[in-house]
């Protein structure tokens, strides 16, 4: 029995699906089955139910899963406990982004806190909002970029990095293009374009709308800005998105504030408050980037800073 192994089979009952659990563990599908049916023939017992479309415990796995992430943890603690004498930390952090949002501050902390602890695996989970929220408070994500209108959701600590208004966006030819004020009753008289359920954006959206009993027809939906601005710009409706969003595309449409919304669009780092070494440096980095806020830790080593880092990359050891 090897811990990969237990990894693989812990993958497979949290995501009960073969293939995300391949994703997870980045490794290919079939690796993943291998292992996991030499694991129940050396336990004599299959561990899950491959009868129906998602992969279920059986009787078997289910007594087996909590030993299992237990062994996992174990195994953790004393890479964990080796670090912390030799001043070297290890393991694995998950961030979360949300989905369409290119934020280079993360990247740069993502980049700096690599280079600086190379023994730190980093996977980046990109997905809606409230499907990352739902996965830093259940532990499989440890630090995530939301878009939120709420500055802080329940239960977790949040620095907020962007706090903006709603804009719909259209050609330059567009009727709305040529008013002085925009309010949601004028967007209620065409096509809407705007992000899916649980994003950022969309919860403002909603809840503006809801406000003022108002039902937009949403005609298009899309993850990406740029998909978007590129529906907007060929007249298929009026795109809504944050000021900063809409200044990328100022050359082909035009941005109007939604006067009566009052409500923020947020752009937020959450984070649960009980996190490790790995988590803790992360999150300074995150603040460097950003520019500093409170809510963030100060870097473990006080005035070294990532560009002199000694720390060799993958690539040089």
């Amino acid at each position: 029995m090897e811990l990969r192994q237990l990894a693989y089979f812990v993958a497979v009952a949290e995501e009960q699906n073969f293939t995300r659990a391949a994703e997870r563990v980045h490794i290919s599908q079939s690796g993943v089955s291998a292992q996991i049916r030499q694991l129940e023939r050396e336990l004599g017992a299959e561990l899950f139910d491959r009868s129906a479309r998602t992969a279920t415990l059986t009787a078997a796995g289910a007594a087996a899963l909590a030993p299992a992430r237990a062994a996992l943890a174990a195994a953790a603690a004393v890479g964990q406990a080796v670090g912390d004498v030799a001043g070297v930390i290890r393991g694995r952090v998950t961030v979360g982004m949300v989905v369409g949002c290119t934020v280079t501050p993360l990247f740069d902390a993502l980049a700096a806190f690599h280079r600086a602890h190379p023994g730190v695996e980093i996977a980046l989970l990109e997905d809606h909002s409230d499907r990352l929220v739902h996965g830093v408070r259940a532990g499989t994500v440890d630090v995530a970029l939301i878009g939120t209108a709420t500055a802080a959701p329940a239960g977790l600590d949040a620095l907020t990095l962007v706090s903006e208004r709603l804009v719909v966006a259209v050609p330059p030819d567009h009727p709305l293009a040529h008013r002085r004020r925009v309010t949601l009753r004028d967007l209620a008289d065409h096509p809407v374009i705007c992000m899916p359920a649980g994003t950022g954006l969309r919860t403002v959206l909603d809840q503006a709308c809801a406000a003022q009993r108002l039902r937009p027809v949403i005609a298009l939906q899309a993850g990406a800005a740029d998909a978007m601005a590129d529906l907007a710009a060929r007249g298929l409706g009026v795109a809504v998105l944050s000021e900063s969003m809409a200044e990328s595309y100022r050359d082909r449409l035009s941005a109007r504030v939604i006067d009566d919304i009052d409500i923020p669009a947020l752009l937020c780092l959450v984070w649960r408050d009980a996190h490790g070494p790995a988590v803790r440096e992360l999150l300074a980095y995150a603040r460097r980037a950003f520019g500093g806020g409170g809510g963030l830790p100060e870097p473990a080593a006080a005035g070294d800073d990532p560009k002199d880092s000694h720390a060799a990359s993958p690539e040089e050891q």
